[in-house]
């Protein structure tokens, strides 16, 4: 499977009619989930989200690992819950950035095969941008420099 194409094979009923769905042209899906009712402003404008998106694919193109990034709540046992946002993937060449802004926790986490070319000190420096940027309410930015960070750390994808 390459990058850029379904990570998970879905149910019929994995997509409701009220999500969005887009056929980006080249054999991926973005799918936009719902997954509560948001209260108040959203964390991302839609020219932030689709940096954000770009940001996803062309790392994930460029090093072969699924990177992906989940914000919201982790719960008091933070690491096991991003390991399992991550294992819910099912994909063992990922790397997961789980940000909870309200609890100020941050956790990037990596599938078996990826551990193997992101390594821990690597994660911890993206999570230090990260926090600096969180400090400066920059929360796109510090995503951004993360998944810049963790990319160049894993190098071009192996031939």
């Amino acid at each position: 499977m390459a990058p850029g194409e379904a990570v998970a094979v879905m149910g019929e009923n994995a997509l409701p009619a009220d999500h969005g769905v887009g056929d980006m042209g080249d054999g991926r899906l973005s799918v936009a989930r719902h997954f509560g009712r948001v209260e108040g402003r959203l964390p991302f404008s839609t020219r932030q989200l689709s940096r954000l998106d770009e940001a996803l694919t062309f790392c994930t193109r460029a090093t072969g690992i699924e990177f992906s990034v989940y914000l919201g709540e982790l719960g008091t046992d933070s690491r096991a819950r991003a390991e399992e946002l991550l294992a819910s993937a099912g994909v063992a060449d990922a790397v997961l950035i789980a940000v909870s802004p309200g609890e100020r926790v941050v956790e990037v986490v990596t599938g078996v095969h990826a551990q193997r070319r992101v390594s821990d000190r690597a994660a911890r420096l993206a999570v230090m941008t990260m926090v600096a940027s969180f400090r400066d309410s920059d929360l796109i930015g510090g995503l951004l420099s993360a998944l810049r960070m963790l990319s160049d750390q894993a190098g071009a994808r192996p031939r």
